[in-house]
């Protein structure tokens, strides 16, 4: 029976995707009904979020506070020297309509934080974490334990970059790749500390959107339980096994930092 999903313009445009057997029709049908929260529009997001309209998502969600810095332009592709000084959550929104207008997109122009990260989060089917701190990733990932979600994750410093996803079906969550101890700081180099070579972003981001399509589809093998390292400098890729310490975790603790509202 022909898909009433998609539409014949869809068909067309993502034709060379459907011919692949292990997604075909079904499978974009998937993506088109999926919605993902893509947390910051950076150097990591930027990529993610072209590869994922490309794709041909149903919705997009973008959380982003910042604005577009000059620094920014040498590794953040959705933006152009005459976007200095603008809000990245409007300017990323608009560069993505010009990409694929068939999508439907959302933006959250704020800092996602302890007080409105479920709220906003309860919605998506696939959360993607790229953002450059701790705290925000703690939240993040602290809401996906609540509300059972995937999360998406991916980092890089200078030459290197890290891709997993945590909270797949019951695997580890980045509580289990990164625990937080009382003497914990909550710091990490940023890349105006410690400089980051700008086509790195761009390479982990094409993995991290390459794990969400792989997470909705259900297809290949999803990243979870597994920490893959890069390095585009010595051109090496490790895979790295991660424990399932979830059990330890303690969710009422969880909760309650964050407020559902």
């Amino acid at each position: 029976m022909e898909s009433e999903i998609l539409s014949p313009r869809e068909k067309r445009r993502y034709s060379r995707q459907t011919m692949i057997l292990e997604i075909g029709v079904k499978g974009q049908e998937k993506l088109k009904q999926a919605k993902v929260l893509v947390v910051g529009a950076g150097g990591l997001g930027c990529p993610v979020l072209q590869y994922l309209a490309a794709a041909g998502l149903g919705k997009i969600a973008i959380a982003e506070f910042d604005m577009v810095d000059e620094t920014n332009l040498q590794r953040q592709v959705l933006y152009g020297s005459n976007d200095v000084g603008k809000l990245k959550s409007i300017i990323a929104k608009t560069r993505l309509e010009h990409l694929n207008s068939l999508i439907e997109y959302e933006i959250f122009n704020l800092r996602i934080d302890a007080s409105n990260a479920l709220n906003i989060l309860k919605d998506f089917d696939v959360i993607v974490d790229a953002t450059d701190n701790l705290t925000s990733r703690y939240i993040i990932n602290d809401s996906c334990i609540i509300l059972n979600k995937p999360m998406v994750h991916g980092s890089v410093y200078r030459h290197e970059g890290a891709i997993s996803v945590f909270n797949f079906m019951g695997g580890p969550t980045y509580r289990c790749y990164n625990p937080l101890s009382e003497n914990s700081e909550m710091k990490n180099p940023l890349p105006s500390t410690v400089g980051l070579l700008g086509v790195l972003p761009g390479i982990v981001g094409a993995y991290m959107a390459n794990e969400v399509i792989k997470i909705i589809t259900e297809t290949g093998e999803v990243l979870s339980g597994k920490i893959l390292l890069i390095n585009i400098s010595s051109n090496t890729f490790k895979t790295f096994s991660l424990n399932n310490i979830t059990e330890n975790h303690d969710i009422k603790q969880i909760r309650s930092s964050l407020i559902l509202k």
